[in-house]
């Protein structure tokens, strides 16, 4: 098992990824937390490029529940066709409009049962709009978190749910704003599944698997 980093090795890979990024921000496009929502739930295995591309086109037609409902089913798979599973994820986002509307009055819950309550949403989701929206100190699971926080020796566990408690134990406070978006870049642009580019990496020193 990967060696845990210790308090102060924490602390300052968060300053590193702070120092050079202080505002990371979703790489999904998004106005409001209703277009936000909508986007997270449409980039479950799927890239957020792809997503954008999406609803640039959709968010000129569609950018409210009562906007996308009037579409229907029929009427929204065109826009999303390119994206993967885009068939079961319109029936969650005509389901996701529906009860926004019959339980709360049009507008995205602040709150992550809530959230979950609506069809589509899972914990994940729920705490990416949480944290991007209210800011909040959540810390969403993706794989890759899920893959590169147990490799640097940043947390435990090899599951999301046990990973997201092992961050929020270790993380220290200041950070939590931001740290799932500094990890989420970190796996996606430097600690990539395949030929991880360690020689460019901010914290190969630190890191428990560098494969220099």
């Amino acid at each position: 098992m990967t060696p845990l980093l210790s308090p102060e090795q924490i602390t300052e890979v968060f300053s590193r990824f702070r120092a050079v990024n202080p505002e990371p921000k979703s790489e999904l496009e998004y106005k409001t937390p209703f277009t936000l929502l909508v986007a997270v739930v449409l980039s479950a295995q799927a890239t957020d490029k792809s997503v954008n591309i999406a609803t640039r086109e959709l968010y000129k037609v569609a950018d409210t529940p009562e906007k996308i409902l009037a579409l229907g089913e029929e009427g929204l798979i065109p826009y999303i066709k390119s994206i993967g599973l885009y068939k079961s994820k319109a029936r969650h986002i005509i389901a996701l409009c529906q009860k926004l509307l019959s339980e709360f009055n049009g507008e995205v819950p602040r709150d992550r049962e809530k959230l979950m309550s609506l069809p589509g949403v899972g914990r994940k989701t729920a705490n990416v709009v949480l944290n991007v929206v209210w800011g909040e100190h959540t810390m969403p699971v993706d794989t890759h978190i899920l893959r590169i926080a147990p490799k640097i020796g940043l947390a435990e566990g090899n599951t999301p749910e046990k990973v997201e408690k092992s961050l929020l134990e270790r993380v220290p406070d200041e950070f939590m704003e931001h740290a799932h978006h500094w990890l989420i870049l970190h796996g996606r642009y430097v600690c990539t599944a395949r030929n991880p580019k360690c020689e460019n990496c901010l914290i190969n020193d630190i890191c428990q698997n560098n494969d220099l």
